[in-house]
């Protein structure tokens, strides 16, 4: 069956996969979702036995159907390669009666290297099938994470550039400093004095500018995406879900067709989105269980029907997850509303224009597979300490949500379902807030000082990731206020 993508808001014509991963964003705003949900086509048992590799091609080629074989192929063989310091890619790890998926392996030591390993092979492929001349600008804004792994993925990459936009004190320093050293000829990183979510407007402001895209194709540019408002990123994170069910039924932690709930830190909604979609191919899960820390508008979503951004934004020690605008929830909101698209668009249109949006009973019935929980900062660092004292097991700060949310929703419900709890980060990406959630003590060091710290502490090797930053000349400095976002592009592409 051949799948096509249209806009959560009903605007233009079906288009294949490869289009959508060019286009990223569609035309009328919104996003491209799959005109069908498509089933695994093997068994459990046989993907228990496939490397990650082999099975990222299982699940992927269901949705990128206009892909051949050996181009699919070409890709997957591409991203998960050496770069990845295990050669499981994903392992996972258990501790203190659960399961830690480990997605920080790659190069950039964040959960984002999953997908936007494969991202640039998939996005170069396209616009080769799709005869584009154009060079592919790479337009995104990160809250710390996406940023770096996608300009890992991009540089240099023949025929693409790349374009960062961070909020400039809403980052670790461990966070920046991994952007502003990135080398390639291709790539610019500029700083904003906002937030991520005036980083995020700012950029769909730009893929919405008819304007600026005229200007561009004159020039020979297009934008495409790499946040996971990009089907090319949504849909190699569908794999990591499907893969860690298989590794626990290959090893007989569970048995074939047993639940498994897993707990995802939530912040642009992508990640537990993809968790969804693997359910929804056959993967036997229980429930999903969205993380969320004290910008908890998911959390109070799930709770009431309610969505509703304004409210203080909050700088927590997981930056990552820092969002109010969680834009891949418009996915799910098209689902629950029935695939309605005029729905979708109306209640987007009030997320704009009011800031906030209430779904219907009927829609709120539709979300069961959902349960939300928060934790705030203090209770974070009391969760890395109380598993790194009862385990020698170091998490930061973003597990440290999922896993304390995890804490409460099991003392809440009483499930007992086998859960895997989704570890997104490394660590030494936040040395600082871990380290000193161990020991308070080690508050008066510097943030290498404590690198060196948790490598002794959690008896791991300091990730390349990190070595090479040590020293790393700073080469991108810029800074600009919001307002001032289209400005920086044109003037990095030379309009």
């Amino acid at each position: 069956m051949e799948i096509t993508y249209q806009s959560t808001r009903g605007g233009g014509q079906p288009v294949r996969a490869s289009e959508a991963i060019l286009k990223g964003l569609a035309e009328d705003g919104g996003l491209f979702v799959p005109n069908a949900i498509p089933k695994l086509d093997c068994s459990l048992t046989e993907l228990s036995k496939m490397s990650y590799q082999e099975v990222a091609y299982s699940v992927m080629k269901q949705f990128l159907t206009d892909f051949s074989e050996e181009e699919l192929k070409n890709c997957i063989e591409k991203a998960y390669d050496d770069k990845f310091d295990t050669e499981e890619i994903a392992p996972l790890v258990e501790k203190d009666g659960r399961f830690y998926l480990e997605l920080f392996h790659g190069a950039t030591i964040a959960f984002k290297d999953m997908a936007l390993s494969i991202l640039p092979h998939l996005l170069t492929t396209s616009a080769k099938k799709n005869h584009i001349s154009n060079e592919i600008v790479i337009l995104t804004a990160t809250s710390g994470d996406t940023g770096k792994a996608a300009l890992a993925g991009f540089a240099d990459v023949e025929g693409t550039s790349i374009i960062v936009f961070y909020p400039k004190n809403g980052v670790s320093k461990i966070q920046e400093r991994q952007m502003v050293t990135q080398k390639g000829k291709n790539t610019k990183v500029i700083g904003i004095t906002g937030n991520f979510d005036d980083a995020q407007s700012g950029v769909k402001a730009m893929f919405g500018n008819k304007e600026l895209e005229k200007r561009m194709n004159e020039k020979g540019y297009q934008f495409s995406s790499a946040n996971s408002i990009n089907i090319g990123r949504l849909v190699p994170q569908v794999v990591y879900y499907v893969y860690a069910y298989t590794r626990l039924l290959g090893t007989g932690k569970i048995a074939d067709g047993e639940l498994l709930n897993f707990v995802v830190p939530t912040g642009n909604f992508g990640n537990i989105l993809a968790a969804y979609y693997a359910k929804n191919m056959g993967l036997p899960v229980g429930k999903l269980i969205c993380a969320s820390n004290e910008n908890k508008v998911l959390f109070d979503f799930f709770e009431t029907g309610v969505y509703d951004k304004n409210r203080e934004f909050i700088l927590t020690t997981s930056p990552s997850m820092d969002i109010l605008i969680s834009s891949n929830l418009e996915r799910l909101i098209y689902r629950i509303a029935g695939e309605d698209a005029g729905k979708t668009k109306e209640l987007m249109e009030a997320l704009s224009s009011k800031g906030k949006y209430t779904i219907t009973d009927e829609m709120k019935k539709r979300m069961t597979d959902f349960a939300g929980g928060y934790a705030e900062q203090e209770k974070c660092a009391l969760e890395i300490r109380r598993v790194y004292e009862k385990t020698g097991y170091v998490m930061d700060t973003h597990t440290a949500v999922a896993s304390a949310v995890y804490r409460d929703y099991k003392e809440a419900t009483g499930d007992d379902t086998k859960t895997v709890i989704v570890s997104t980060a490394s660590p030494y990406k936040f040395a600082t807030s871990v380290m000193t959630a161990i020991d308070e003590g080690f508050s008066k060091m510097e943030d290498f000082e404590l690198i060196d710290e948790l490598s002794s502490t959690s008896g791991t090797r300091i990730p390349n990731a990190i070595e090479e930053i040590r020293t790393a000349p700073v080469l991108h400095d810029t800074v600009c206020e919001t307002g001032d976002m289209q400005k920086e592009v044109e003037k990095a592409l030379g309009l």
